[in-house]
């Protein structure tokens, strides 16, 4: 009977895991494996943080140990023996759990996870933010087995921690220390796989409950170019948090809003857990209806088409009322419908103000600046802040109601810098290559000439991205003096009307 019990309750404690699926294993363990104990007996002594962390998990109840995540085949290229000598612990091992380690039990979390753009973290190495770590920021001087001609520290200590890299096996079965440590959410392991489950289930007591604070997402998703965490924290959904910690029934196995808690939402709210009529999902952007990343914001599925992904084929209504769903928990229609409202209407404004007009500018600019590098001109850099750093904060701050990253860090700033730094810095490229005897220099100079009086006249044609019809790009014309004529009388109406309900004086 109490074998029988002992069964049950391994068995149970693995359904526990969220959404477990088992394709590769039957059934969990009756007991410990004779691997496992050996390599129990010898941690105890070596590094006992790490069985204590264990002892707390739910594999350990479960009967999930070293071994069973650990072994290896012996045909790995990162497989070794460790410990040969030892009873038990002579046979192959890796180093790495990789997701495809994990897919053994956690199959349908393992498939959703890879096809998130998660798992294609790793594609940094060719973006222009690598770029930025390895050639403008860094240098060769970091010399290791796999990277003999040297790669750059600031690559491997920025960039690679979030984003993961390959992981390099070296003759002897170790591992490059360029490359690991590495728990990147898109790291390419040895075998083939992508990602690190433990970049969030954190090795090695894998709680659900930490993988559900805020603090969890912010170690990536922070920072000038997109301060997710420092959003939140700013917004109602963030102070609610704090004020209510205790409240959040972290560790709960079915965690669904308004049922097992109602204080406020995390990341994993809204992102990834489960709700009244959805599973737990591990595909973070099944929820998300705008890709806010690059300098134009466009709908997601345009950018898992590009990457090879199946979320190509979910559109964004979908992806919105999945996001609605878990919304409505907590808030009327009304709430959810005119918040969408306000987060399209900044998305529109920046993508037909600054986004379209500005990329147009910038790729008009480039034959006529000095160095023909990325990042070796000053307008290199300007234009990039504007739409990578206060942008994206202006329209990551929109998305999660955080008011002043969405003005002040974000619509400011990039007002401030495309007319105070950018307009001027364009209009002496034009100035001083309008007249030059090259003749490409000077076609090129009236180009981007033409193209900026477009512009500032509100003449410049953008196709908006949600309805697809033309627009033209508006309200730049005050930089010229040229507001319209009604439009400068209801700012006048305004400003009046503000002073004599608050009194006192205001700018103009």
């Amino acid at each position: 009977m109490i074998q029988k019990l002992s069964a049950f309750l391994a068995a149970a404690s693995l359904l526990l895991l969220q959404s477990v699926s088992v394709a590769s294993v039957d059934a969990p363990p009756a007991s410990f494996s004779d691997e496992t104990k050996a390599c129990v007996a010898c941690h105890k002594k070596r590094s006992l943080g790490v069985v204590q962390q264990w002892g707390d998990s739910k594999h350990y109840r479960a009967k999930v140990g070293c071994y069973e995540c650990h072994k290896a085949d012996a045909g790995d290229v990162d497989a070794f023996i460790h410990e040969p000598k030892k009873v038990g612990a002579n046979k192959p091992i890796s180093i790495i759990v990789s997701p495809k380690d994990c897919s053994n039990c956690h199959e349908k979390e393992v498939e959703q996870y890879t096809s998130s753009h998660h798992s294609q973290g790793g594609r940094i190495i060719g973006s222009l933010d690598n770029l930025l770590a390895d050639v403008v920021e860094g240098n060769r001087a970091m010399v290791t087995e796999a990277f003999p001609q040297g790669v750059s520290a600031a690559v491997v200590n920025g960039c690679w921690q979030c984003h993961g890299s390959r992981v390099e096996v070296l003759e002897d079965g170790s591992l490059d220390p360029a490359t690991w440590p590495n728990s990147g959410i898109g790291r390419i392991n040895p075998d083939g796989s992508r990602g690190s489950c433990s970049a969030c289930h954190s090795r090695h007591k894998f709680s659900v409950a930490q993988a559900r604070q805020p603090e969890n997402c912010g170690k990536c998703h922070m920072g000038p170019d997109h301060p997710q965490i420092e959003i939140y924290t700013e917004s109602k959904h963030g102070i609610a948090y704090q004020a209510n910690k205790d409240k959040m029934n972290m560790d709960r196995s079915k965690w669904i809003p308004g049922e097992d808690y109602d204080a406020a939402p995390t990341c994993a709210t809204c992102h990834m857990s489960a709700t009244a009529n959805q599973e737990v999902n591990h595909d973070v952007g099944m929820r998300i209806s705008w890709n806010n990343r690059p300098a134009i914001s466009v709908r997601p599925e345009t950018t898992d088409a590009k990457m090879g992904l199946p979320g190509a084929h979910v559109d964004w209504e979908t992806r919105r009322d999945s996001m609605k769903d878990v919304c409505t928990s907590c808030h009327g229609d009304s709430f959810v419908e005119n918040f969408y409202v306000q987060y399209d209407g900044q998305i529109e404004l920046y993508n037909n103000k600054f986004g379209f007009p500005g990329l147009a500018l910038y790729n008009a600019a480039k034959p006529l600046l000095k160095r023909p590098y990325k990042f070796a001109n000053h307008l290199d850099f300007v234009w990039f802040e504007i739409w990578h750093h206060e942008g994206r904060r202006s329209r990551h701050g929109a998305s999660m109601m955080g008011p002043d990253w969405t003005q002040w860090h974000g619509n400011y700033e990039v007002g401030k810098h495309f007319y105070g730094t950018y307009i001027p810095e364009l209009e002496e490229l034009i100035e001083e290559n309008l007249h030059c005897s090259t003749p490409e220099k000077r076609a090129a100079a009236e180009n981007l000439k033409a193209i900026l009086d477009q512009v500032l006249n509100d003449e410049f044609v953008v196709i908006d991205v949600q309805s697809g019809e033309e627009k033209f790009s508006t309200g730049h014309l005050w930089f010229n003096g040229k507001m319209n004529k009604d439009d400068a009388e209801r700012r006048m109406e305004e400003r009046e009307e503000f002073i004599k309900r608050y009194g006192g004086k205001t700018d103009k």
